[in-house]
C-alpha cells in the first residue's frame, strides 16, 4: 500500500533530520587526541604477557603463584589502559612554499561528502 502525500513528506522530513543529526555526530571534532598504533601494539603485547603470567601463576599454585598471577593481572590491566589511552596529535607545520590545492581546501570528512552526495541525489528527484 503506497504512502499518502502527507506520510511521504513526513517520512522525507524525518530522513533529512536523521541524516543531518547523524552527520553531526559522526563529524564531531575529536579534539587533538587520537589512538596510537604503537600503543595499541604494545598494549596488546602486554595483555598477552599478562595472560601468560596469569596462567603461569595458576600452574605454580603456591604463594609465588599468587604473586605471579597478581602481577600478570596487573600487566593485563596496564596493557588495556595503554592500548586505549589516546595520545596528543602533533600538528605538522606546513611548508611555506606549499600552495593549498582544491583538494586540501575541501577538508570535509568522508561522511560529510557522502551526505552531500546523498542530498544532491535526492534533490534531483
Amino acid at each position: 500500500m503506497p504512502l499518502s502525500e502527507q506520510e511521504q513528506r513526513l517520512l522525507d522530513e524525518m530522513e533529512r533530520h536523521l541524516l543531518h543529526n547523524d552527520a553531526d555526530v559522526v563529524s564531531a571534532p575529536s579534539g587533538d587526541r587520537a589512538l596510537s598504533y604503537r600503543n595499541l601494539v604494545y598494549g596488546a603485547l602486554l595483555v598477552f604477557a599478562g595472560v601468560g603470567g596469569l596462567v603461569a601463576g595458576v600452574i605454580v599454585g603456591d604463594a609465588w603463584g599468587i604473586v605471579i598471577g597478581v602481577v600478570g593481572f596487573a600487566a593485563m590491566l596496564a596493557g588495556v589502559m595503554l592500548a586505549v589511552t589516546p595520545v596528543r596529535r602533533s600538528t605538522p607545520a606546513a611548508a611555506p612554499s606549499e600552495k593549498p590545492t582544491a583538494k586540501r581546501q575541501d577538508s570535509a570528512s568522508f561522511m560529510d561528502r557522502m551526505n552531500d552526495r546523498w542530498d544532491r541525489r535526492h534533490e534531483g528527484n
